[in-house]
Order: C-alpha cells, then sequence, then structure tokens
C-alpha cells in the first residue's frame, strides 16, 4: 500500500462571539508525523480475513457473479497478506534425496515474493505427485514467509533394460522417469520383458546373499516366467518359475559342499528341484609351445645371412 504523505495544517481562528457548536465538542482525528499511519501485519491479517469472509458470503448469495466478485476481492485480500509479508522467501523439500530435490523444486513452479496464503496448496500437491520419485506428498505453509514441502520418495530398485534402452524402476515396478541409470550404477541390472513388474519379488530374496549378488551381473527374465542368474564370469544359474527360494538354498548347500561359485561352471539348473544339473566349463585348449617356438625361429632371420 503506497504510504500517503501530507504536510501539517494550520488551525482556523474561531470566529468572535460565536456561539458554541455540538459538533465541535466531538474530538477530531489528527494524522501524526504529516501522514497516514501505516497497519501492524495483525490489524491487516485480521482485515484480510473479514474480508474474505464477507467474499464467501457474496459468492454463496449470489451465484456465479458473486464469484467474479470474490475472485476480485481475494486479489484484493492477496495484496493486504504481501504487504504484510506474507510473500514466499524459502522452500524447505523434507524426504528427498539430492537428485529428486531439484525435480521437485521445479514441479511445484513457485517463485520468491509470491503471495503464501494465495496458492493452491491441493493443486501445488498434485504438480509434485506427478514427479516420477514421488509417491506421495504433503505441502504445509509456515507463516510467514516459509514453504514445506514433505514428500515420500519412491525406492530405486533396479535398473530394467529392455527393448534397448534403460530406465531406474521402484519397488514396485514403476518406471522413475527423472532418473538417469548411469548414476545409478550400484544398483541391480534387471533384463527381459517383464523383469519390471517381477523384480520386486525375486530381489529381496536375492539380496539375502550377498555373496552370490556381488557374483551376479544381471538378473533375465526369460519369456516373463522364470529367471535366469547371469554371472560376471560368464556363467548361467537357472531358477525354476515357482519357489525360487527353495532353489537358491539348495545351491548354496551344493556351494557349501564344493565351492562351486568359486570353482567356476558353464551352468547350473535348478529347474528340477529333485536334481541339481551341474555343467562344468570347457577346459581352455592349451598352446602348442613346440610349435609356436617353431615359428619363431622360422620368422627371426639367422645372423650373419
Amino acid at each position: 500500500m503506497p504510504a500517503v504523505r501530507g504536510g501539517s495544517r494550520a488551525k482556523a481562528k474561531p470566529r468572535a462571539k460565536a456561539p458554541a457548536s455540538p459538533q465541535a465538542k466531538r474530538p477530531t482525528a489528527k494524522a501524526e508525523g504529516g501522514g497516514a499511519r501505516r497497519l501492524s501485519p495483525q490489524h491487516i491479517l485480521m482485515i484480510a480475513g473479514g474480508v474474505l469472509t464477507l467474499a464467501l458470503g457474496v459468492t454463496l448469495a449470489t451465484g456465479g457473479r458473486g464469484q467474479q466478485i470474490a475472485a476480485a476481492v481475494g486479489m484484493g485480500v492477496d495484496g493486504k497478506f504481501g504487504e504484510a509479508g506474507f510473500r514466499l522467501q524459502t522452500v524447505h523439500v523434507q524426504g528427498a534425496s539430492a537428485l529428486a530435490t531439484t525435480d521437485i523444486v521445479r514441479a511445484a513452479n513457485v517463485h520468491k515474493d509470491d503471495p503464501l496464503l494465495g496458492m493452491d496448496l491441493n493443486a501445488l500437491r498434485g504438480r509434485i505427485e506427478q514427479v516420477g520419485w514421488v509417491e506421495e506428498a504433503r505441502v504445509v505453509r509456515l507463516l510467514p514467509d516459509t514453504l514445506v514441502i514433505s514428500v515420500k520418495e519412491r525406492r530405486q530398485l533396479a535398473v530394467w533394460q529392455h527393448g534397448g534402452r534403460s530406465v531406474v524402476i521402484d519397488d514396485k515396478g514403476q518406471v522413475i522417469r527423472e532418473a538417469d541409470p548411469a548414476s545409478f550404477t550400484d544398483l541391480p541390472l534387471v533384463v527381459g520383458a517383464g523383469g519390471a513388474q517381477h523384480a520386486g519379488e525375486i530381489l529381496p530374496i536375492l539380496a539375502q546373499r550377498p555373496k552370490l549378488m556381488a557374483r551376479m551381473e544381471a538378473l533375465v527374465r526369460v519369456d516373463d516366467r522364470r529367471w535366469d542368474l547371469r554371472m560376471k564370469d560368464g556363467a548361467l544359474i537357472q531358477l525354476p518359475a515357482v519357489d525360487e527360494e527353495q532353489a537358491l538354498m539348495q545351491l548354496e548347500q551344493l556351494d557349501l559342499r564344493s565351492r562351486i561359485l568359486e570353482l567356476g561352471f558353464e551352468r547350473i539348473d535348478l529347474r528340477n528341484p529333485d536334481v541339481v544339473a551341474v555343467r562344468p566349463r570347457a577346459p581352455q585348449p592349451t598352446p602348442d609351445l613346440t610349435a609356436a617356438t617353431a615359428t619363431a625361429a622360422v620368422a627371426t632371420p639367422a645372423e650373419g645371412v
């Protein structure tokens, strides 16, 4: 509200022998300091609240025309609140990682000095919950100038590779669009159609076996009905379509007896619960040192020739 400027006024002298008027006895309000007195934030808040209540009554009484009036009055109320200092200065984001915070603030689409009490918090929460990182959100204003955004972030479960592209998924198989897979190299790699939807069922079981997880390169979905574990040394562990945990327990017992995970193998077939089939890795051919030496001798010219 612009300040009202004014100078002091000279007092008019009463005429001689003029009869006293009853109105002359009434006290006259005087401007202190030669200008209008500025209202405190508390007074502005009380006045704006009363105007807002009046606007609501007008809306209920007059229908659509009242809504237009109420909207105009609301803009005036926002201005009053802004004069009282209720403008956005700080946004606090709680429960989000550093990577997610930037996308959350961008989706909120709020700016410094926006009228804090004029914000539609439901619409703001809806925009935030459209962010892939966010499972649910809550938005609170803290007067006079702070907005608090509290979120529950989706748990990043794995990187899913399918159809020539890689994405980060959460524990429900939902894609986190804003997440860059290159920033999540520590997550397990899941490959194949249906992998995203079923990864949340098998990965908690594998997580209980850190030795196996450390050796695994990728979890491959086969025909969208069962899993293969592709190991870093090129080996393959074939799991059944059901009772994967029981099959992994068989593998643990086999490893305790023969340390098969360390010895190396080409394939372990666990699809039959009654029989564990193991295919050893084919031995590498030994190079013929005699032939190699003879070839080298022919290729090297004799001295003095």
